[in-house]
């Protein structure tokens, strides 16, 4: 063959050859789902950026279980100092009240605070002595804690729904109530304009039964608030279970539908906050909100339409049995007070009294039914799915003393929050990156060698906060293909500051494209740092001081572990 004919054929080689690898590569993505094509592609980064990585690993150490539940539960509050005291009280005689934050907070929230100063300025009287209130802002699944431990305990306790009272006095704490309602208040469900009339038509009209039937069958994405600590979530918690059996709402009956719902919500919000970030970021279609929040926001009231559910939020102002006669009038007092024309003119200025013909469609629950299903959220809000979840542990230099012993004392202290169904390792991280505990189920075994790679934990150089994440993230991967319906979380519990190795946009598409949402814990942190991983994937990142650390870990926990 003569070398113009050899010539020939090798090009005809080449391109026969450039044409089947090319037809391979342009047709390598048929059949899938962006979304696979984005996880697969993230996957591929992330497993060539663990290569450069090339973590350490660690001999995980035992270390025994000791849980005192008896005194644990008023340990892990914070001082009562760290709820803010809006309204200081004048007098040396007065009664101090918890109160929820959307009737205690600031602008449009500070409805009882205006009344509390209006109320000091009047010099009232009782036995011949003036008398004022003083108002801390506590929200009310915490504020029923503090009372029922005896940690802190007001004069008077006014949460949002008569909910948390109920389950005050299931709990031993016996209350008087002073005021049925100082202010009106609904709670309802957010449904975006296009879902609302997508459920109308299918449905015939939007209602509790038609939202949790659309939810259940994928039809959208549906939110709501922690029932541990949020009113709106408790009310949503407890009217779902209804929904399934009005008659006993933790029968099978009602936790079988429970499940059944629970499969299609994407993930329950620590805070208001997160909750309404993830729908303006496009993850949820509906989502749950009081309607003095939902008023006075121009974005939701524009875009969202409300419809009401569940048990009123009244806003009651009860009494501890305890107090004195004296305090006890001071509270008679300021209730009547709050029942003045002016002071309800001004409630309604700030978007309360606007829906007071709504009446709640259920009977009225008993305490312990509250607490019960609160039990019954903990147990079977995953649906059988275990949670994988690696803790990523902040050990750098400047984590050293207090922080690292706050983060230390934390996790501990939250293991026993943890279903033991659920899949947990451990990483920590200065310069370089160490796997102190591979993901294992969280039996007892794991339990102790948690705590003991925890225990041995010590503070030393750099911060390679990202090139951390990047390993946890591989390893929840890998272990998902062993469960692939198990729902995947990553904390990273840290200070922020990130100064070696990758840094968030090397790494934000990989967390996009893999889906799994960062938790962040600051420990007196660069917050804005953290909230930037967690927003990702819309997840909660939290402030959490050396003071109330151990309380919201067990929160958020109970919300999503």
């Amino acid at each position: 063959m003569n070398k113009k004919a050899i010539g020939i054929l090798a090009c005809v080689i080449v391109l026969v050859c450039a044409a089947v690898f090319g037809g391979i590569y342009a047709t390598r993505n048929i059949g899938k789902s962006e979304k696979v094509i984005s996880e697969e592609s993230a996957e591929k980064r992330l497993s060539r950026m663990v290569d450069k990585i090339n973590p350490d690993t660690g001999v995980p150490v035992k270390s025994p279980i000791e849980y005192d539940s008896v005194d644990d539960e008023a340990n892990e509050l914070p001082d009562i100092d760290t709820c803010k005291v809006q309204v200081k009280a004048e007098t040396s005689l007065y009664a101090e009240i918890f109160s929820s934050p959307e009737k205690a907070g600031s602008g449009t929230d500070g409805w009882l605070n205006e009344m509390a100063s209006e109320f000091n300025a009047q010099g009232f009287q009782v036995d011949g002595q003036t008398v004022s209130v003083q108002i801390r802002n506590v929200n009310s699944g915490q504020a029923l804690d503090y009372i029922a431990t005896g940690k802190a305990v007001p004069e008077g306790f006014a949460p949002s729904s008569i909910l948390w009272v109920d389950m005050l006095n299931a709990k031993g704490t016996t209350t008087e109530t002073i005021s049925e309602s100082l202010v009106g208040n609904v709670a309802g469900i957010l449904l975006s304009k296009e879902t609302n009339a997508q459920i109308v038509e299918k449905y015939g009209s939007v209602d509790l039964k038609a939202i949790t039937e659309a939810t259940e069958a994928g039809e959208f994405a549906m939110g709501y608030t922690n029932p541990f600590a949020s009113s709106a979530g408790l009310n949503f918690l407890i009217c779902t279970l209804e929904r399934y059996d009005l008659n006993n709402p933790l029968s099978e009956t009602a936790t079988a539908g429970f499940q059944k719902f629970q499969k299609n919500v994407p993930f329950v919000a620590l805070t208001t906050m997160q909750m309404r970030e993830a729908a303006e970021n496009g993850s949820l279609d509906g989502f749950i909100m009081e309607y003095q929040s939902y008023t006075n926001d121009t974005m939701l009231s524009n875009n969202y339409t409300f419809t009401p559910y569940g048990y009123r939020h009244d806003n009651p102002l009860v009494c501890v049995d305890s107090i004195s006669p004296e305090k006890k009038e001071i509270l008679n007092l300021f209730a009547k007070f709050c029942a003045s024309d002016k002071a309800k003119a001004r409630a309604t200025e700030f978007g309360f009294n606007s829906m007071n013909d709504y009446t709640c469609e259920y009977e009225p629950v008993s305490g312990d039914i509250l607490t019960a299903a609160q039990k019954l959220y903990k147990t079977n809000k995953d649906n059988g799915r275990p949670v994988i979840g690696v803790f990523v542990a902040d050990v750098s230099g400047s984590m050293d003393g207090e922080p690292l012993i706050a983060l230390q004392t934390s996790l501990i202290n939250s293991m026993k929050y943890i279903n033991p169904e659920n899949y947990i390792g451990l990483v920590s991280y200065a310069d370089d990156v160490t796997i102190e505990l591979p993901i294992g189920q969280f039996n007892l075994e794991q339990q102790t060698y948690f705590k003991g790679s925890v225990e041995n934990l010590y503070a030393s150089g750099g911060t390679a906060t990202f090139d951390a994440i990047c390993v946890a993230l591989n390893m929840i991967r890998k272990q998902m293909e062993e469960y692939p319906d198990a729902k995947p979380m990553l904390f990273v519990l840290s200070d922020g500051e990130t100064n070696v190795g990758y840094n968030l946009n090397d790494i934000r598409d990989i967390l996009s494209g893999l889906k799994i949402p960062v938790y962040t814990i600051g420990y007196n942190a660069d917050l804005s740092a953290l909230q930037s991983i967690s927003s990702v994937n819309e997840a909660a990142s939290i402030d959490a001081s050396t003071d109330d650390v151990v309380y919201q870990l067990k929160t958020l926990f109970n919300a999503n572990m």
